[in-house]
């Protein structure tokens, strides 16, 4: 049987939960490890994720990073070459200073103290702030992201964390029907628009709930974090397809 790839977030997600539920979902892949690809996805920099891959105990295949605007893949976490020809067409050169130009007339949004991969980051406490910023920016070409009730970012048109893991995917040779995706906030949600299995864990975020409300390739997990993930995985790796996965999940919850 091919390998099971789990394309996880990390933050709430693969991190979240009690210390004892994620050690649960290391032990876990750590005795599964040769039948596993393991590929964190998140808002997090590449540096960020390369020094936690030195500290757990388990290893990840591969990282994409900043909210998918950035990707490293293999032992080393070299980039990927089709993936980097795609990400630089998306970001001109100039875009960051055309960004940083025009969000000036916003100042109720503070640009985030470190910033990295191919986007522009910041913060707001009303989602009503961002209104204006959001049509400057689709006005300058970009794709604009509200997430966890706080975080504004500014990325590349059509490049979010989905499309950047379905040309990751297509590019490593690995089989997207072998492929769980995990996440918890609205930064999550393109990977669930793939159309990939999905679990959305227990402490989404309401928006993020909401969102996915008819997607029928998402289990919304009643558990928090990484007891989210291991649930799943695991019934995802026994079953081999999205729809004995879903179906199963369907079942149990019913029973409930």
């Amino acid at each position: 049987m091919p390998r099971t790839i789990l394309a996880t977030d990390l933050d709430g997600t693969f991190l979240g939960g009690s210390a004892a539920q994620r050690e649960a979902l290391l032990q876990w892949i750590a005795a599964h490890r040769s039948e596993l690809v393991l590929i964190f996805v998140s808002g997090r920099g590449q540096a960020f994720m390369q020094q936690l891959a030195t500290e757990l105990p388990v290893r990840p295949d591969h990282l994409i990073g900043d909210v998918g605007t950035s990707v490293a893949c293999g032992p080393q976490y070299a980039p990927l070459p089709p993936l980097e020809r795609w990400l630089d067409a998306a970001w001109p050169a100039d875009s960051a200073a055309r960004i940083e130009r025009q969000m000036r007339a916003h100042p109720q949004l503070r640009p985030q103290a470190v910033v990295s991969g191919r986007r522009r980051s910041y913060l707001f406490d009303d989602p009503a702030q961002t209104h204006g910023a959001r049509h400057d920016m689709r006005g300058l070409g970009f794709d604009t992201l509200l997430s966890d009730n706080q975080y504004f970012d500014v990325l590349p048109r059509g490049v979010q964390k989905g499309p950047t893991l379905l040309r990751t995917l297509m590019a490593l040779g690995l089989p997207a029907q072998r492929t769980l995706v995990a996440g918890d906030t609205l930064n999550d949600l393109s990977m669930f628009e793939t159309g990939l299995a999905g679990v959305a864990v227990g402490n989404r975020e309401a928006a993020l709930d909401a969102a996915i409300a008819h997607h029928r390739n998402v289990y919304r997990s009643p558990h928090p974090g990484a007891a989210s993930v291991l649930d799943a995985l695991r019934r995802f790796h026994q079953l081999g397809n999205i729809h004995g996965f879903i179906t199963g999940h369907r079942l149990s919850q019913a029973a409930l």
